[in-house]
């Protein structure tokens, strides 16, 4: 049992998760003694800059004798800071910076190199530093005399090695795919694609992996031992990048496991089997790879408190099969789902009364967190990070919270994101929106010491390319593991294609911080020439939005930042847009679309209502529709898209009137019919 709650000191600071990767790695490389560089040299570059923050490496080349033990010095030359380093434990007095070494690679042989990286925060400008020192010698490319010192020891528990993942990334839709590693569209698993996302300041990695497409026939249920090697190379490449590893059986949560209730036995059986095939060629790994018991547990027939035993079940199983493998799965970190990973309160509950029970100090528990129904797919008009999706977050982390974390259960998100967001499907979610629920949900991760995995499935990171697909997303995603970023309550103020130009107002989410003032690109902004605030209100002056909106074509005319006293800056567009029009049409149900001119204006969202007023589609409960599954814009083509589901969801004959609404507030009501598979539209 655990001991009477007690609330752990926090520990998502930058120094305490270093040093938990070294003492990771100390009990496999052991301690040594330290001797220090005779000669070195620094490669020091930045590998990615953007307002307020940057991404560094620094790689040390030894040119003397064998160093066990080092120490980096440098001075930053306009007052940067490190916020988070990997590969190396970071100190700082004011400007002056150390790294040293973490347990695994303390050892570098003449003529050999070590790096690490770091995110950090700047103002102004970010020269390079001047000048390094290793072990008290100046890296220039000369040879000096020695000095020592000593390495790190100690020894990790649960709670430490999991905020030592923190953040966290998901190879999602690759093992775990049906079909081969690439059936869902993403490319192979490579050793590159670990390192660089390492370089972007992850500390670990989910490797989700389906088994099922690669296990024999009962009674053995052997598991395909190229299936086997081909997971146990991806881990290593991992692991040797300094990323710590969380493996996990996935879709076989609903492909056979699903029938736990209904086919016990027979169930049960291939999952020991699975596992025990797993424990066994992984139980001589370093203590950096977790395994993780099933991936959203969910069970036929079976919910609520029904799913919840069949959960410990297969929790239970897991960990006596783990546990009893012997090397170093006597102590390994597992982590335990509830059922569907769900962050209702019966489930966590259900969840904490296992791990009570099984009185293991290396446990930690696993949720998984998309946002608020209605926004993360855009359904029912919730179109923004409203009080009603804060809430939802919110109430999220403080359960898992007040639940574990007090308790000193550690914490771990293995999946976060919002459902409907893809790079495939833009629009789905409005941009500064969505960015705002990122921010918050970074904010309560370090509020709440939860560790969070960012699920990507190839919708943020091109795998192919190794660019993220929306770099100001990143930065974000980047920041807000050690800041919070100010925001507003929207990311665009919407002029009119014609006739006077007025004053607007937005209002300001400090977040915290201090609002320190306006630019427009490399030029700042005048305060009361251009802009004033009060209070929480910005208003922009009718002087200044008239010269930033040019002629006024319609679309962003300028793009503005509203920057803060940390994080990353506020985009505000300035958009000329008047109430699109559309017009009358007759086509297939297959393919029908409404022509549309948008006049720079974006869609939110759409309602569909009978003429009687009852709601009309494929969501009968609410009359605003699923973006994208019902409809969609194409503004290139100058459309909106009604859908062959939504279009087979309407009532043959019946008018539908449709109401879209656009993001600068207008709307535009268009009448259906679909008959006999044909649509007749009239504006």
């Amino acid at each position: 049992m655990h001991p009477q709650p007690l609330r752990r000191a926090r520990l998502r600071l930058v120094a305490v998760a270093a040093a938990v990767l070294a003492i990771l790695a100390a009990g496999l490389t052991g301690a040594v003694g330290a001797q220090a560089a005779q000669g070195c040299r620094v490669d020091y570059r930045v590998t990615a800059q953007w307002p307020g923050g940057f991404t560094a490496d620094a790689t040390v080349k030894n040119l003397g004798d064998p160093v066990n033990g080092w120490s980096l010095k440098w001075t930053f030359g306009a007052g940067q800071r490190v916020t988070q380093a990997w590969n190396a434990e970071t100190t700082a007095n004011g400007d002056a910076v150390t790294a040293k070494n973490l347990g695994y690679n303390a050892a570098v042989a003449t003529g050999g190199s070590v790096s690490f990286g770091f995110n950090g925060s700047w103002s102004g400008s970010n020269p390079v530093p001047a000048a390094f020192e290793l072990n008290g010698r100046t890296c220039d490319g000369t040879i000096g005399e020695p000095t020592t010192t000593p390495p790190p020891t100690g020894g990790a528990t649960a709670m430490e090695q999991v905020a030592a993942m923190q953040p966290g990334w998901n190879v999602g839709n690759t093992l775990d795919a049906l079909g081969g590693e690439t059936a869902w569209g993403n490319p192979l698993i490579t050793e590159q694609l670990l390192a660089h996302v390492k370089s972007q300041g992850f500390n670990s990695i989910r490797l989700p992996v389906t088994w099922e497409e690669y296990m024999g026939p009962g009674p053995d249920y052997t598991v395909d031992p190229a299936r086997m090697e081909r997971v146990a190379q991806v881990v290593d490449w991992a692991l040797e990048h300094d990323l710590q590893v969380l493996l996990n059986v996935h879709h076989d949560s609903w492909m056979w496991l699903d029938e736990l209730g209904t086919d016990h036995d027979a169930v049960l059986a291939k999952y020991e089997a699975l596992w025990t095939q797993i424990a066994d060629r992984f139980k001589d790994h370093p203590a950096g790879l977790a395994f993780e018991s099933v991936n959203e547990p969910q069970f036929t027939g079976a919910e609520g408190a029904a799913g919840d035993a069949l959960t410990e079940e297969l929790n239970l199983v897991f960990h006596e099969i783990v546990r009893s493998s012997g090397g170093g799965n006597d102590d390994r970190l597992l982590v335990l789902p509830t059922l569907v990973t769900n962050a209702d309160q019966p489930r966590l509950d259900a969840l904490k009364a296992t791990i009570d029970g099984l009185d293991d100090p290396m446990l930690a528990a696993t949720i998984h967190f998309y946002g608020f129904w209605p926004f993360s797919v855009n359904i029912a008009g919730c179109t923004s990070y409203n009080a009603e999706v804060e809430a939802d977050l919110v109430g999220t982390f403080q359960r898992v919270d007040d639940t574990f974390v007090d308790a000193g259960i550690p914490v771990i998100m293995g999946e976060w994101a919002v459902l409907n967001y893809d790079h495939n499907r833009p629009g789905v979610h409005q941009s500064g929106e969505l960015l705002k629920f990122f921010e918050a949900a970074e904010y309560q991760a370090r509020d709440k010491d939860v560790t969070t995995m960012l699920w990507d499935a190839g919708q943020f990171l091109d795998r192919s390319t190794l660019q993220w697909r929306d770099q100001h997303m990143y930065e974000y995603f980047a920041s807000g593991v050690t800041t919070r970023s100010g925001t507003a309550s929207f990311d665009s103020v919407h002029l009119p294609g014609s006739g006077a130009i007025t004053a607007k107002s937005l209002t300001l989410n400090r977040n915290g911080l201090q609002f320190t003032g306006l630019w427009h690109g490399g030029t700042r902004l005048t305060e009361g020439a251009d802009y004033t605030v009060s209070g929480d209100t910005l208003t922009f002056t009718a002087a200044a939005l008239t010269r930033l909106a040019g002629n006024r074509a319609y679309g962003v005319n300028a793009q503005l930042e509203a920057r803060f006293s940390a994080g990353v800056p506020w985009r505000i567009k300035i958009v000329t847009a008047d109430t699109p029009v559309l017009s009358n049409a007759t086509g297939p149900s297959a393919s029908f679309a409404i022509p549309t001119r948008f006049k720079g204006d974006t869609l939110a969202t759409m309602e569909a209502r009978y003429a009687d007023g009852t709601n009309a589609g494929t969501a009968t409960w609410t009359p605003y529709q699923e973006f994208w599954s019902n409809f969609r814009p194409d503004y290139a083509a100058g459309t909106l898209i009604l859908t062959p589901e939504f279009l087979a969801a309407v009532t043959d004959g019946q008018p539908v009137t449709l109401t879209f609404h656009f993001y600068s507030g207008a709307t535009a009501t268009y009448t259906i019919t679909e008959s006999g598979g044909t649509v007749t539209g009239t504006a």
